[in-house]
């Protein structure tokens, strides 16, 4: 594991909030000069800590989407129903997260479909497939409360 300092951190929680900040912003901003703080982003890069800068976008300004959660439970509980489950997910370019829970569900999936209409056809599609799933519960997205990118909280980590 990567030992990082106080100026490591801040590092991160700004380029995490703002990746197209400039070199002198970003070094005024952790009181360091610019070549320095250069130096640190570049071996936070090399470390892999830092993979890479995206752009967010609003996919709903180009083509209208309607997020859908879905509760997932599989009829089996082993490692081949797993394997076959996430790779329906993988191969699903209308799935954008999934996550495996513990609880009283095995998957928490979001979709984003073009329509309610084009979700559920896709959803019998996956009943009738060898995915295995036992059965599933729909949440309608009907406003996003809160979207925001993760930060670094430099409490959480010195």
């Amino acid at each position: 594991m990567m030992k990082l300092d106080r100026y490591d951190l801040k590092i991160l929680d700004i380029l995490s909030r703002d990746g197209r900040i400039t070199k002198s912003k970003l070094a005024e901003a952790i009181n360091l000069s610019v070549s320095p703080c250069w130096e640190r982003v570049k071996r936070l890069e090399k470390a892999g800590v830092i993979e890479g800068y995206t752009a967010r976008i609003n996919a709903d300004v180009l083509v209208p989407r309607n997020p859908v959660w879905v509760q997932i439970e599989l009829k089996q509980h082993n490692a081949d129903s797993f394997a076959r489950f996430e790779a329906l997910v993988m191969q699903t370019p209308e799935v954008t997260e999934c996550v495996a829970v513990g609880g009283g569900v095995d998957y928490l999936v979001k979709f984003e479909a073009r329509t309610i209409d084009s979700y559920q056809r896709l959803m019998d599609k996956w009943l009738v497939s060898e995915a295995g799933i036992e059965r599933y519960f729909t949440y309608i997205v009907t406003k996003t409360v809160k979207r925001v990118p993760i930060g670094i909280d430099t409490d959480d980590i010195l």
